[in-house]
């Protein structure tokens, strides 16, 4: 069976992020999101367990969640935090899975202006 990670790095320091809740949703077939698993980043910025695997692992549509602005809140300096909101509040990635049998990595390159991301390995 496959499986689901995931991990996040804080481009403006060079580190990993810990810390970062991530919330892990599935898209059901009425369009509407289930939250199925939630979880916070290690001190190497990724899960200590797969987001999803074994028999919780289908095919679909689904979205990783991950919560930055409390993360740049917690470690700010003055060019990370300014007043008011954060231009970065919340970072989604929508992704399909379609092969039930591989590893899923989607990777989060984060900093408080912007992110990028990539099927990883």
């Amino acid at each position: 069976m496959g499986y689901l990670t995931t991990h996040i790095l804080d481009t403006t320091k060079g580190i990993a992020a810990a810390g970062v809740k991530i919330d892990l949703y599935q898209h059901t077939n009425n369009g509407q999101r289930q939250l199925i698993n939630s979880t916070i980043s290690n001190n190497d910025g990724r899960c200590d367990q797969p987001l999803l695997q074994a028999d919780s692992f289908s095919a679909g549509i689904y979205e990783l969640e991950f919560a930055i602005d409390e993360y740049f809140a917690d470690c700010s300096n003055e060019d990370t935090l300014k007043e008011g909101p954060s231009f970065l509040n919340t970072v989604i990635i929508r992704f399909g899975i379609s092969d039930e049998n591989a590893h899923y990595h989607v990777p989060l390159l984060v900093s408080p202006y912007s992110y990028s991301t990539y099927r990883g390995s």
